[in-house]
């Protein structure tokens, strides 16, 4: 029997209506009726958090804490429950439902320590004659109202990268999560309710994209922070003054040097979490990987047996590594681009057919670099394979794309790091191991068309809030 399920308007829960389904992504069994706010709704909830500035400024750092950390407590005592929400509205296999329920705890418990670390600084004005006698102190104050617009594949951590900061820091929000994966959100809006917070600090409002058009352009808001697809410069556009945070995605690539640090099986083991995981629908999962020549041969075996080897199928069993995509419309694109591919001349080295969503890992070599899948984001289970002879070549290659998340670079040289580190152009460099790894506390995101800003929980912080000068003068 399907459950109704509320939104969350002005800290509240409220059922308008309960039309928007919620399916099993393996399964398409119904999991839940969810009420669907409307634009009247969006607006209400823009008016609250606008409301509620003054109060959420005002509501000092120990109780900013207090909430965060009562939001540990209850996501560790219902851990399970997330987990199993995450495995069916999204799909993802239930060991990797648990660790995100993991970096959901790991995320709220980070702002918790943060949210008592904001601070300032003293600033010498002492710097010439006409200054003597005037000293500068700064602070960090909220930025004011925010929204937020998350996708799909992460329901409850990239949402805890949004919620938490704005909390510890003391923006009211609201936030607008995916339609096809509201179910996590609206737990985590559960257990806001339970809290303190002052009236109209949060709004959770599952909504179409037409119905949320306020939440980019109303002048009420002061940051929007959206992680998505690149229609989101075009939300920038049209954002007006407000600052606008943009994580977009990738194609990341990842290099395995001559000498890669670490054993071939290792390096292999790393490789297939990163280009698999989620059945690769991450924007950071390792699509394109380029391997040193003398190592090219053995590595590709290892890998195309690792890869026809992973399990696919129901989310819920404990083995299965690949789920199925998000919805079949995803799968057939993944399934066009790797035929485009292969008719243009890709070898696939491991893969089989499509099945409705459950699209099979794939693994492919010789792909030209004017194909799709070379030079667009996947976003889904297949990886391409390629070999170098010179490493300052492939850093130029893993710099040619319109894309600059992270990059991975397996290197046992520290000139080679060093020189990664300097000349390619993404937001991180990983040493040692795939683009696809993120530690919640480390600054996140990326250039050109990967986006703009940094997530990571301090550094969201410092982006909701601003810079707030106070000079005195000694007149004596």
């Amino acid at each position: 029997m399907s459950i109704e399920r509320p939104y969350y308007l002005a800290n509240r829960p409220a059922s308008p209506n309960a039309d928007l389904e919620v399916r099993d992504k393996y399964n398409d069994a119904l999991l839940a009726m969810v009420a669907l706010a409307d634009a009247d709704a969006v607006d209400a909830a823009i008016a609250a958090a606008w409301s509620a500035r003054g109060a959420m400024a005002a509501f000092p750092p120990d109780a900013r804490r207090d909430v965060l950390e009562h939001c540990v407590k209850r996501f560790v005592e219902r851990s399970e429950e997330f987990a199993q929400v995450l495995c069916a509205e999204a799909g993802k296999p239930i060991r990797d439902a648990r660790g995100e329920v993991a970096r959901l705890v790991d995320t709220f418990r980070i702002a918790a320590s943060e949210s008592t670390r904001i601070g300032g600084e003293v600033i010498e004005l002492q710097v010439s004659p006409r200054a003597r006698g005037y000293r500068g102190m700064t602070k960090r104050v909220p930025i004011g109202a925010c929204s937020f617009i998350t996708p799909f594949n992460f329901p409850l951590n990239l949402v805890a990268h949004k919620v938490a900061p704005a909390i510890a820091a003391g923006c009211p929000f609201v936030l607008k999560p995916s339609e096809r994966t509201p179910l996590g959100a609206l737990m985590i809006a559960e257990v806001l309710a339970e809290t303190d917070l002052p009236a109209g600090a949060f709004s959770v409002l599952p909504c179409r994209v037409d119905d949320a058009r306020a939440l980019v352009e109303d002048e009420r808001i002061a940051l929007l922070s959206f992680t998505g697809g690149t229609v989101g410069w075009e939300l920038k556009a049209r954002a007006g003054r407000k600052k606008v945070l943009l994580e977009l995605g990738g194609n990341a690539a990842c290099i395995v040097d001559e000498s890669p640090g670490v054993a071939l099986a290792n390096v292999v083991e790393r490789l297939v979490l990163g280009a698999y995981f989620q059945s690769g629908q991450s924007c950071i999962s390792v699509q394109r990987i380029y391997v040193h020549a003398s190592l090219y041969d053995a590595l590709r075996e290892q890998l195309s047996a690792a890869v026809s080897a992973l399990v696919a199928g129901d989310p819920r069993a404990e083995d299965t590594v690949v789920g199925p995509m998000i919805d079949e419309d995803a799968a057939v694109r993944v399934e066009s681009w790797i035929d485009e591919a292969c008719r243009a001349g890709a070898t696939r080295l491991a893969g089989a057919l499509r099945q409705g969503r459950m699209m099979p890992a794939t693994l492919l070599e010789g792909v030209p670099r004017e194909a799709t899948l070379h030079r667009e984001e996947a976003f889904g289970p297949v990886a391409l394979l390629e070999p170098f002879d010179d490493f300052d070549t492939v850093l130029e290659r893993v710099n040619d794309s319109r894309y600059g998340l992270q990059a991975g670079v397996f290197t046992a040289r520290l000139d080679h790091a060093m020189r990664a580190w300097d000349r390619l152009d993404v937001g991180g460099v990983v040493v040692g191991d795939v683009p696809s790894m993120r530690v919640d506390n480390m600054p996140y995101g990326g250039v050109k068309d990967s986006g703009v800003g940094r997530e990571g929980v301090r550094y969201t912080i410092e982006e909701m809030t601003e810079i707030r000068l106070l000079v005195i003068r000694d007149p004596g």
